[in-house]
């Protein structure tokens, strides 16, 4: 007898169809076929023991297993659970109705329990659209589409759960995830407890909170560079709180990256909180961009995506690893190709680095510096011009007056005032782009910005003088143009004027010969 049911497969955020063929006739043996990987292959030992805990048989028959299509390699244990219902059904051991309507996924465990698999959010969005009647999931990778509108989705523990769903038995309606009906705690990376710096705990600086308030107001990238205990990480940390929550569309696109991650959910994802991503100075090309030989996962920088990628001493990381991030910063995605795979990841993310000024890290600090001319050359010659293009805003921090810090009279303005600010300025670009299909002025293309950054002769007259005294890229004026439109847009300006273009290019300062 041939059964066939529907499971499923990520390629990126995206879920392929696979349809699990089980056919049971006369002769001896189990045959998996389909360019399946070890992870499947072993799954039969797994499904034969499940199925005897739970007082089932596998006849002893022949049993040929077919993944189709059979030209596209399957990989991971997800396919445990269809070849246990597969082969149940098709022995006819228990009537199952509506089996092909249902898409379903999980790793069975030798006592019959049904354990995490990744990818739940692209999986249940594909049986969703495709028609399937529901989606059945392991509990804990179900949770993960509890926030979101992707159809019926159940979350089981055991095999058993699974055969009362397709028998529809009774009470199987609370197996159902629905909004609210679980608390969202399962990020095991950086944003796990964490909670965000306020602005009025960092003294001084005022410069520099401007500028980063000016970066998120519009989605701009930036760098700080500066000595020792300047504030640059409580900077960085302390951007996240006066970030805009995401949209819906926004934080489903995220969400889809961290389950086909294997990460669950951000646990901030209830309150819509961007995500903050913090690799260390050592980390490596692939997991900052994603890679793997036999699963192509998801680096930091498409787990950074919609929110922030905070690279503390820039300056420190290898030549190499700094580079790889120029194509992600000017096209928002990242494209992963192995031999037999190629594979695409979301990487739209607002970039924050810091560094010091030199190896001794105290250049423009009186006379701390110990570092020759040379030396200090040297170390900023890693940023390189053409990531440098691609960096909006240029931060340069100095120490804070030790007066200041003891002075408790004076008080910093706080986060929940800047984000009201900034909460603003990103509704004005909302109402800009609403048919445009992006979010901030950051995203803008050359023929968006024809469109909403027109400037007058004497504007463009400045900004010629401008790009020609520094020697500025074609890309670099265009990040200026960018950069004051967002500032025109947190002056309530419909007009980018000749201050808005003068302070764009105050925060140009690397540009220059002389630092």
């Amino acid at each position: 007898m041939l059964i066939k049911i529907a499971s499923a497969k990520c390629v990126g955020i995206e879920a392929l169809p696979v349809i699990v063929e089980v056919n049971v006739a006369n002769g001896i043996g189990i045959h998996l076929v389909g360019l399946a990987d070890v992870a499947v292959k072993e799954s039969l030992l797994r499904t034969v023991t499940a199925l005897q805990a739970i007082g089932l048989r596998v006849p002893g028959k022949k049993i040929v297993i077919n993944l189709a299509p059979a030209d596209i390699h399957k990989k991971g244990s997800g396919y445990d659970l269809p070849i246990a219902l597969g082969i149940i059904a098709a022995s006819q051991q228990m009537e199952m109705k509506d089996l092909d309507k249902y898409v379903i996924t999980g790793e069975l465990g030798l006592d019959g329990t049904v354990r995490y698999v990744p990818g739940a959010l692209p999986i249940s969005e594909m049986a969703n659209r495709d028609g399937y009647k529901a989606c059945i999931l392991p509990y804990d990778s179900a949770i993960e589409t509890a926030c979101f509108d992707t159809g019926t989705v159940y979350g089981v523990h055991t095999l058993k759960d699974v055969l009362a769903i397709l028998c529809q038995r009774e009470g199987c309606d609370s197996l159902i995830m629905r909004e609210g009906s679980v608390a969202v705690t399962s990020d095991s990376g950086e944003n796990a407890g964490w909670q965000a710096m306020d602005f009025s705990e960092i003294v001084g600086q005022e410069v520099a909170k401007r500028g980063l308030e000016i970066a998120a107001s519009g989605g701009h990238n930036a760098i700080m560079v500066g000595p020792p205990g300047s504030g640059k990480s409580s900077l960085a940390k302390a951007l996240c709180g006066i970030m805009p929550p995401m949209s819906s569309e926004e934080a489903l696109q995220t969400c889809k990256i961290y389950s086909v991650a294997g990460r669950g959910l951000p646990s901030h994802v209830n309150s819509f909180t961007r995500p903050f991503r913090a690799p260390h100075t050592t980390t490596s090309v692939p997991a900052l961009v994603g890679g793997g030989s036999d699963c192509i996962t998801p680096g930091e920088i498409s787990l950074a995506h919609n929110g922030i990628l905070f690279l503390d001493e820039f300056c420190e990381m290898p030549k190499k690893t700094m580079e790889v991030l120029r194509g992600p910063l000017e096209e928002h995605r990242i494209i992963l190709s192995r031999l037999r795979t190629k594979v695409e990841y979301p990487a739209n993310f607002t970039l924050i680095a810091a560094t010091n000024p030199c190896p001794c890290g105290y250049f423009g600090e009186g006379d701390r510096c110990t570092c020759s001319v040379g030396q200090r050359k040297s170390y900023l010659a890693k940023l390189s011009g053409p990531l440098m293009d691609r960096i909006d805003i240029q931060l340069w921090l100095h120490s804070v007056d030790t007066k200041k810090l003891m002075n408790t009279a004076e008080k910093e303005e706080s986060s929940s005032t800047v984000s009201a600010r900034v909460m603003r300025t990103r509704e004005i670009q909302r109402k800009r782009f609403r048919n445009d299909g992006i979010f901030c002025n950051a995203q803008m293309n050359n023929r968006l910005m024809k469109k909403y950054c027109p400037l007058d002769s004497q504007c463009r007259e400045f900004l010629d003088r401008i790009c020609e005294r520094m020697g500025l890229s074609a890309r670099a004026c265009m990040k200026i143009v960018k950069l004051s439109r967002t500032i025109a847009d947190m002056d309530l300006s419909d007009d980018i004027r000749i201050e808005h273009l003068s302070e764009a290019v105050s925060y140009r300062f690397l540009d220059r010969s002389d630092v």
